[in-house]
């Protein structure tokens, strides 16, 4: 609860913004500004950071470069920009993986989801696929429940993010069912490998799924969400498959490092306002059925604080032990 309540007052603080901004933030951005992505080139986060990054580019007239810091359950980046400078020139595009649910899978973090971050903006929500190779024998979510309690721990799932681990031990938690998860230190690398034959399924975002299967490498099973997607209105959700309360989504959000001046927040907020308000961002996230769920500082805080919580039960609730 006192980090909760910590959380939303460091956003309050940086929203409270005067209606004159001081000349530095007024002025801001005069160079380069990176965007710091926890996941893999290919990625749902990544190709999100890219369109928001083309985006600010075009409104601000500077570059702005993603930054692929992969692995570690997002450790990797999560450390770095809570270390750098809060000038805005680094800033982390990053999901519900490194700012909700690692605290609860794993015993110690090298950083704090709270203290170490200055909230700026939800960006969107989404869900995930599960994904089969094309020719595998389970051709509905009924018949892979089948296969894994026929063989009890010999199915595996691959996993490149809390959301796509969570989502499998989700699966096997309601289905009363053994197997075996295989880590990745991003989903586009846990696909390849599902392509080729080195693991069994695997629930990862849409905007890295929907083109594989699309293109035929991979078979959709169901959706993670309680909503059938626009992009794929004939696919299932996991609880119409026959999986009760089943439901696992995502989300994006915009972080600075600690310390970062309010009024220079509010600029970087507005910034990103206009950003997802591009043709761009909407068409994005209509091809990937996305949604766009734009917040304050402060409200991204609070979001937060209640994702942190709901996380947490999840996670429990599927009897998945901090690491």
């Amino acid at each position: 609860m006192k980090r909760r309540t910590t959380l939303i007052a460091a956003a309050a603080l940086a929203a409270g913004s005067m209606a004159s901004l001081p000349a530095a933030a007024q002025d801001y951005p005069t160079k380069p500004i990176t965007l710091i992505v926890p996941f893999g080139p290919g990625s749902g986060t990544d190709q999100l950071a890219r369109v928001i990054g083309q985006a600010l580019s075009e409104q601000a007239k500077v570059p702005v470069v993603v930054d692929n810091k992969a692995g570690a359950s997002g450790f990797l980046a999560a450390q770095y920009v809570a270390k750098a400078a809060p000038d805005g020139y680094t800033v982390l595009v990053t999901t519900n993986t490194t700012h909700a649910a690692n605290e609860h899978l794993f015993k110690k973090l090298p950083y704090d989801p709270v203290k170490d971050f200055t909230p700026v903006a939800l960006l969107s929500k989404g869900h995930m696929l599960l994904v089969v190779k094309p020719d595998a024998p389970y051709k509905t979510v009924g018949d892979l429940i089948a296969a894994a309690r026929k063989s009890p721990g010999k199915l595996n799932f691959g996993s490149g993010s809390s959301s796509s681990r969570v989502a499998s031990e989700m699966l096997k938690q309601l289905t009363h069912t053994d197997m075996v998860n295989v880590p990745y230190k991003s989903n586009p690398l846990g696909l390849t490998d599902l392509i080729g034959g080195q693991i069994d399924f695997m629930f990862a975002d849409t905007p890295t799924t929907m083109p594989q299967v699309e293109g035929g490498k991979l078979r959709a099973l169901a959706v993670s969400g309680t909503r059938r997607l626009p992009a794929a209105p004939n696919l299932p959700t996991v609880a119409e498959a026959g999986v009760k309360d089943y439901d696992m989504s995502f989300w994006t959000g915009v972080y600075l490092p600690p310390g970062a001046p309010p009024a220079l927040v509010k600029r970087l907020n507005d910034m990103l306002s206009k950003a997802v308000a591009t043709e761009g961002f909407k068409a994005f996230n209509a091809k990937t059925s996305g949604e766009i769920a734009f917040s304050s500082p402060e409200d991204l805080a609070r979001f937060q604080a209640a994702e942190s919580k709901k996380w947490g039960q999840v996670i429990r609730a599927a009897h998945i032990q901090p690491e």
